[in-house]
């Protein structure tokens, strides 16, 4: 976790503190493979608190009550952070204390009892099918870089991918003949996730038109979609597709990548997929994830009840 933006320390910690802290923070990287976002705002999240209890004379994690995490967490609400970011910081003291009993740094465990707030769970923007194909005829295949948009959209709505797996995906890892691509997600987790015929023509038709030549000029290497200078294509670059697709097909939801993500799945679930079968596609490493998709799907049959029930 050295690469990219630097994230500063709050105040320096005594080694009593910084040690375990340090120990806790590979263990984060290397055992579980968490993301850069997530270590990031953990060791934030934990500097925070190591700093407050150094500030209230704490020289051992034995000496840490209930009732001092407690004033802790209080004033986190003070700050005004939000429930989402409480939760978080919750998550990472539990996880580090867990860590601490586990590795006998200490034999108390001062944040079993601590619950985190509740979360309101917002259900995301979805796409019915019409929509999608209005997007996906949008792109003037005319020319090569449509084509590569095209397949990149396609692609997304396939597969349901996150950003960072449709810019890593490479041409070695689109199993054509079998159905499968083969997908790196959250924390270098490999999947294998189902590509139907639609996407597998455009990927086809965009590698004779415009990738084998984006090759040549040798900075892509093996990874599928590239930018007009042959380099592998950006998050921002996919957003941007994206929106100007979007507004040229007339759709006025708010629609982002994820979006293509999200109708993936609840389209799946209105089929009636099995709920484990999408999370695996989706590659979530728990099912709860996965479960906010049938809050969608039946606020989707709701709706169809207001709209054509003579009594709705």
């Amino acid at each position: 976790m050295t690469k990219g933006k630097k994230v500063e320390t709050l105040n320096p910690l005594p080694p009593m503190l910084q040690k375990p802290l340090s120990s806790y923070l590979r263990f984060l990287n290397v055992e579980k493979s968490v993301s850069k976002n997530t270590y990031d705002s953990y060791r934030l999240d934990l500097e925070r608190y190591l700093v407050h209890l150094d500030e209230q004379g704490i020289g051992s994690f034995e000496q840490i009550t209930d009732e001092l995490l407690a004033n802790f967490l209080a004033s986190l609400y003070d700050l005004g952070l939000a429930a989402k970011s409480i939760a978080r910081n919750i998550s990472a003291i539990k996880g580090f204390h867990k860590f601490l009993v586990g590795e006998g740094v200490t034999k108390v465990d001062p944040s079993q009892n601590i619950e985190s707030p509740k979360l309101s769970r917002t259900l995301p923007d979805v796409l019915h099918h019409a929509e999608i194909e209005t997007i996906l005829s949008q792109p003037n295949t005319s020319v090569p870089l449509g084509v590569r948009d095209r397949a990149i959209l396609e692609t997304m709505y396939a597969c349901g991918l996150r950003v960072s797996e449709v810019i890593t995906i490479k041409q070695s890892e689109v199993f054509a003949s079998e159905g499968f691509v083969r997908v790196f997600g959250k924390g270098s987790k490999e999947r294998l996730v189902p590509i139907g015929k639609s996407a597998l023509e455009w990927i086809e038709r965009y590698k004779e038109a415009l990738r084998n030549e984006l090759g040549k000029l040798g900075r892509g290497k093996d990874v599928l979609f590239l930018n007009a200078r042959g380099r592998p294509m950006s998050r921002m670059a996919i957003w941007n597709i994206v929106r100007e697709y979007t507004v040229k097909a007339g759709i006025k939801k708010e629609v982002h990548p994820h979006t293509f993500r999200h109708s993936f799945a609840t389209q799946l679930l209105e089929g009636g997929a099995d709920l484990r079968a999408v999370q695996e596609m989706l590659g979530h490493s728990d099912i709860a994830t996965t479960e906010i998709y049938t809050h969608i799907d039946r606020e989707y049959l709701k709706e169809v009840h207001r709209t054509f029930h003579p009594r709705g």
